[in-house]
């Protein structure tokens, strides 16, 4: 039986983008012996100190691990039915060679859909993998192969895309993350100034507590870096894609078109209920397929689902 090259492929790329997630879940795991075990059990000798510790530990690592837990194996949403072209639309389009009279078949498909942007050049946004009309914001993953809602990145770190359905999950994540390492290296700042000082007795605990301070220092400063770059995405309503490349509209690009202002660009991604912003549970606003906008529709024969005047 003949094997298919691409379908051997694509399972070695599967297996081997795995590899960051056990590299990360390694070192948490073995941050978690360091500092239970071997900092907490072994080396402080406060009772009151190791109580308070191991429990901010704990309460720290649980929303750590699930916030992480949620953000790989939510599966990012893709684009309604009402999106996908018919197979009378598909046979239709496959029967014109010309780009103009393609683009004339999209434009009739999407005058009653919510689909507001455009490619750079003004034409209707179709993606010729999925066949289907890309909803705003919506974009296509080559390493998925399929197209995700408000799509912001493809993460190695969590084998997964983030997007509308997990981009709350990966914010709370970069908190929890960066609190985690930062409560670390604070805890343990003390007794690594001990084993350079000789303070502590000569056990293989003085190894785990070096090289944990080194490995949390380190981790909060590449966190503290990216949670500060995706504070600023929030504050803005942008994705990635849409920091790199602003999104185009039918009067032309616009870097702001989707910003509402602070408050309700927060409240896009966590919420109106503010008991379950700090939680792992989705909670953002929406559907992922049309979005408010500060523009105004100024076309009468265009709907206006999704459009909202914030001036």
């Amino acid at each position: 039986m003949a094997v298919n090259p691409r379908s051997v492929r694509r399972r070695c790329q599967r297996a081997f983008s795995w590899i960051p997630v056990i590299f990360i879940s390694g070192v948490v795991a073995w941050s978690y012996y360091a500092y239970v075990v071997q900092l907490c059990v072994e080396t402080v000798r406060n009772i009151g100190e190791k109580i308070v510790y191991l429990l901010a530990y704990h309460v720290l690592f649980i929303m750590f691990a699930w916030t992480y837990w949620q953000t790989m194996f939510t599966k990012p949403m893709n684009p309604l039915k009402e999106f996908h072209l018919s197979y009378s639309d598909k046979q239709l389009l496959d029967s014109e060679d010309r780009l103009e009279s393609q683009q004339e078949i999209l434009r009739r498909i999407v005058k009653d859909l919510p689909v507001f942007t455009r490619t750079v050049s003004g034409a209707i946004r179709f993606c010729n993998h999925c066949l289907l009309v890309k909803p705003d914001r919506c974009h296509h993953c080559s390493v998925c192969d399929k197209c995700i809602l408000k799509m912001d990145h493809h993460c190695p770190w969590v084998n997964n895309c983030v997007g509308f359905s997990n981009y709350k999950f990966f914010m709370l994540f970069l908190v929890y993350s960066l609190l985690y390492c930062l409560f670390i290296t604070a805890t343990d700042l003390q007794y690594f100034i001990q084993v350079w000082t000789n303070g502590l007795p000569d056990t293989q605990a003085k190894f785990h507590i070096m090289f944990l301070l080194f490995a949390a220092s380190m981790f909060s400063v590449s966190l503290a870096s990216l949670f500060s770059y995706h504070c600023w995405l929030v504050c803005k309503n942008r994705s990635t894609l849409e920091a790199f490349r602003a999104p185009a509209f039918r009067h032309g690009t616009d870097k702001n078109g989707f910003s509402l202002g602070l408050s309700k660009n927060f409240r896009q991604v966590f919420g109106d209920e503010k008991k379950y912003w700090p939680l792992p549970v989705f909670s953002s606003l929406g559907d992922g397929c049309s979005f408010p906008t500060c523009l105004v529709n100024q076309d009468p024969e265009q709907p206006s689902f999704g459009m909202f005047d914030v001036n």
